[in-house]
């Protein structure tokens, strides 16, 4: 990572479609670049139940955009982001997108932390011959449906379901599950699939799967199903997005379901321990790093503290470093290829071999949109994300 300077962020946040970022922005003066800048495109959800993931991975974008400034840029030229809110909205998410391929003419295009918002804007810029990099979203199956424009930051979800699967049998001890699964998101989907897929094939046992909506408020049914099924499973799988998981893991709890917790790195945000608060022990899930001044590695701790000396707060969540690292894959493909122009980054970022980040080293095998990555899991213990274990699956299941 490369010293940060004084805050001197150049930032253009189009007020294209509602634009909102939040917290407040450090403010400067934009400076006279000597050559024409280099234009990225983002699109993050600053508003809506996709916020808790999606703002920290803006603020860290921003980071890395501040840091590269600050060592004079890219090929001579600055860099220059334009940051869309796209309000949870896939509406809004593709008119934004449509804007900055087609008014901004950005060289390439990056955002979000969920499938379905990819979906909404990947196609635009492929139309349009332009990249679309998802620092967070983890769905395997995004690649396909731009085949050769949709690059994953971040591991797959077979990736880190099948981690879990591993981790609960071989360390929790598990051989049997209950399955809970948000059927509105097609990322909790695929990874209560992926779970238990992998978690049959090590040997365990899904007594009982059950479902709910997103936004659900009451979980009692569910609950209810689990007691009357009879012997306590040994792990409760559960697939949710962070809005939610707080309230199923205290409404669980205080009906005194006990048994380990586990779940994928949309648990990844302060919400689980506000909304939940004591019930949330004994939880575990899947994520992309733990982003911690003590347990962190030298890249976090450096990741942490430049981000706190920029935005006055550490950052939330293993999101806000996706965020970063997604700026310096694209910048490292931009300064390979020697050229902004799109289909030029396109070519260099398929090369892309051992990019050190702090969420892992970035590879992309011949073939393959999605990097090697390894996984780390968190488990809540005395009020506090604390680190379970770092692994990498010894078999994953096809996307």
């Amino acid at each position: 990572m490369r010293k940060l300077a004084l805050p001197t962020l150049w930032l253009i946040v189009a007020g294209l479609v509602g634009a909102c970022v939040t917290p407040p922005l450090p403010t400067a003066i934009p400076p006279q670049p000597a050559a024409a800048p280099i234009k990225l495109g983002a699109i993050y959800n600053l508003t809506g139940a996709q916020a808790p993931l999606d703002a920290p991975s803006a603020h860290g974008a921003m980071l890395a955009v501040e840091e590269i400034n600050a060592a004079g840029g890219l090929l001579g030229r600055p860099l220059e982001l334009t940051l869309v809110d796209g309000q949870t909205d896939t509406a809004v998410i593709s008119a934004a997108a449509r804007q900055l391929v087609q008014t901004e003419q950005v060289a390439a295009l990056f955002g979000f932390s969920d499938s379905d918002q990819v979906l909404a804007a990947a196609p635009i810029a492929a139309e349009a011959g332009i990249v679309f990099v998802t620092s967070g979203a983890t769905s395997p199956t995004l690649p396909e449906q731009a085949p050769g424009f949709v690059y994953l930051a971040c591991f797959g979800d077979n990736v880190q379901a099948a981690a879990g699967a591993e981790y609960a049998i071989d360390t929790l001890g598990a051989r049997t599950a209950y399955l809970l699964t948000d059927r509105g998101m097609a990322y909790t989907r695929l990874l209560a699939g992926y779970f238990a897929e992998r978690f049959a094939e090590l040997g365990g046992t899904i007594v009982l799967q059950d479902a709910f909506q997103t936004g659900d408020q009451d979980f009692s049914g569910q609950i209810a199903r689990l007691q009357q099924a009879g012997a306590q499973p040994d792990l409760l799988f559960i697939a949710s997005g962070p809005d939610d998981i707080g309230a199923i893991v205290q409404q669980f709890r205080q009906a005194g379901v006990d048994a380990p917790i586990l779940g994928g790195d949309a648990y990844d945000t302060p919400l689980l321990l506000e909304t939940a608060g004591q019930a949330a022990e004994n939880t575990y899930f899947t994520t992309h790093a733990l982003l911690d001044a003590e347990q962190g590695s030298a890249a976090v701790q450096e990741f942490i503290a430049a981000y706190q000396a920029l935005f006055q707060a550490p950052p939330a969540n293993a999101f806000a470093a996706l965020g970063y690292d997604t700026v310096y894959l694209l910048a490292d493909a931009i300064v390979r290829a020697g050229s902004a122009d799109p289909a030029a980054i396109r070519a260099a970022l398929a090369q892309t071999s051992d990019l050190p980040g702090v969420t892992g080293t970035i590879t992309y095998q011949p073939g393959s949109q999605i990097p090697q990555k390894g996984v780390t899991v968190i488990r809540v213990q005395d009020g506090q994300f604390t680190l379970a274990a770092e692994l990498t699956p010894a078999k994953v299941p096809a996307p």
